[in-house]
């Protein structure tokens, strides 16, 4: 139904009496759904995890709810009956792409925060407001990341005065995914951001309850019956479709599904990374708040395709016969290329790029062994990071090799069955998990594992049942 169809009907109803009005509108509330506006920057057809976690919620949400959508992704598409607004960012992408070639990355990143789609916020809010006093809506809800798009909920909420709800998936006090900020002043700001959007929203959900937690505990007692931990999960129907089954005891395939960041860690050799280039680097770095120290070469298939080297070589029968293939890389090819040979892993590990959401989880069932590797803490703290594999791992029945520190993921997975556990960089315990699969799988009786009774608690149908129960509480409240 469009916004000028909406406005006609409103006209219309303004001629009749008042007392016949409100018995009729009343009627009219009761038999029709509730409404939610949400906020979703990032939609498919963006290949994205955000996008792919929105397109998943709100296919769930307009099943029983009214659904609207304010997005900045162009020709963006979702399930259903959702009706989505494109409103395009102020992003001055000319001047700074010119900055960025002058080398002035550093105080671009200073100037522009929290994120750049921080120019997205003005005309997002004059649109949302715009749409809201059409549609009267019951509710806004706002998926993050990015960051400012919390801004854009906090401002409708301040103009309209509708009950607000924000979903983070990556907290902006996650040290995982921000060891640093560009400033000592970035640090509290994000800080302030993040409690300014726990402090003028009716509920607030997280995915890791790490993260949960260390923002919670340092809120008001007043605030702290807003958290929710909703974690993200997997849909049942994208598992339904019948595998090949068939056991080839010739291969053994190591499967990685999603992208990876520590692939320039290997880029430069030890010699070429000259003078010139370590102050450049000195220079982009001075004056960052560090958090916490992460080694991001565990992002990378270098580790686990060195333990596959290893155990080829001690086991020489065995050789052409394990390999890594990692499926959603967005890095250069030039740069992948590079470091496979930099780290002579070329003839065990093959990347390719994106390629479609359900592609990649029917050949994540096909796998004889699944890899989960995160970045390290070298300290041994523990992070708030879960990768969103986790979960879609989970609905197969495959052996999950999981290299991740201890922290969130580490504890979410060490109890469920089928999960190898090792430290991100521990090459000697990798290629003993590895043999040990791999030779089951050779000798004719591949490892299996009935995960169904976690199924129900990974399936979206059942994680937006969570998200409905804070709305009707908050609409009821408000009512």
């Amino acid at each position: 139904m469009n916004n000028s169809f909406l406005g006609f009907l409103s006209l219309s109803f303004t001629k009749f009496k008042k007392a016949a009005i409100i018995p009729n509108n009343l009627a009219d509330k009761s038999q029709n759904q509730p409404k939610v506006f949400c906020v979703a920057h990032y939609l498919p057809p963006l290949k994205n995890p955000i996008a792919y976690r929105a397109n998943k919620l709100l296919g769930e949400f307009q099943k029983t709810w009214k659904v609207d959508v304010l997005t900045a992704t162009k020709d963006s598409c979702l399930p259903g009956k959702c009706n989505i607004h494109y409103v395009k960012s102020y992003y001055p992408e000319a001047l700074i792409t010119w900055l960025q070639k002058l080398r002035f990355e550093k105080i671009l990143n200073l100037l522009i925060w929290p994120d750049p789609e921080i120019f997205w916020v003005f005309p997002a809010v004059l649109k949302g407001y715009q749409l809201i006093k059409q549609q009267k809506p019951d509710a806004i809800f706002v998926i993050m990341m990015p960051y400012s798009a919390g801004l854009v909920g906090v401002a409708l909420k301040w103009l309209t005065g509708l009950p607000l709800v924000v979903s983070l998936d990556d907290s902006l006090s996650c040290t995982d995914m921000h060891p640093n900020t560009v400033s000592w002043l970035h640090h509290h700001l994000e800080r302030w951001l993040e409690n300014l959007y726990v402090r003028q929203a009716n509920a607030v959900v997280y995915v890791s309850q790490f993260n949960l937690d260390l923002v919670k505990n340092r809120q008001p007692e007043s605030e702290k019956s807003k958290f929710h931990l909703i974690r993200c999960g997997a849909d049942p129907l994208d598992f339904a479709t019948p595998i090949n089954s068939q056991n080839d005891n010739s291969s053994f395939e190591i499967i990685y599904t999603g992208g990876m960041n520590g692939w320039y860690n290997f880029y430069h050799l030890p010699q070429e990374k000259t003078l010139v280039k370590k102050l450049y680097k000195a220079w982009l770095e001075w004056g960052y708040y560090q958090r916490t120290k992460i080694d991001h070469r565990s992002s990378s298939p270098v580790f686990v395709g060195q333990a596959i080297k290893k155990l080829i070589s001690q086991k020489l029968a065995w050789e052409n016969k394990i390999k890594l293939s990692v499926y959603g890389n967005s890095f250069p090819e030039f740069v992948v290329n590079k470091v496979l040979q930099n780290q002579n892993i070329t003839d065990v590990v093959t990347v390719s790029g994106a390629l479609p959401h359900f592609q990649a989880i029917q050949l994540a069932r096909q796998a004889d062994l699944l890899l989960i590797t995160l970045p390290n803490r070298p300290d041994g703290t523990q992070g708030g990071r879960i990768s969103c594999k986790s979960y879609e791992y989970l609905m197969t029945d495959r052996p999950i090799l999981a290299a991740v520190p201890y922290g969130e993921n580490w504890d979410y997975l060490q109890d469920k069955p089928g999960i190898w556990l090792v430290e991100p960089t521990d090459i000697e315990a990798m290629k003993e998990v590895i043999a040990h699969i791999a030779t089951a799988k050779f000798s004719g009786s591949p490892l299996r594992f009935d995960r169904t009774h976690l199924h129900n608690e990974l399936s979206y149908q059942i994680l937006v049942q969570d998200y409905l129960k804070i709305f009707d509480n908050l609409c009821s409240i408000s009512n």
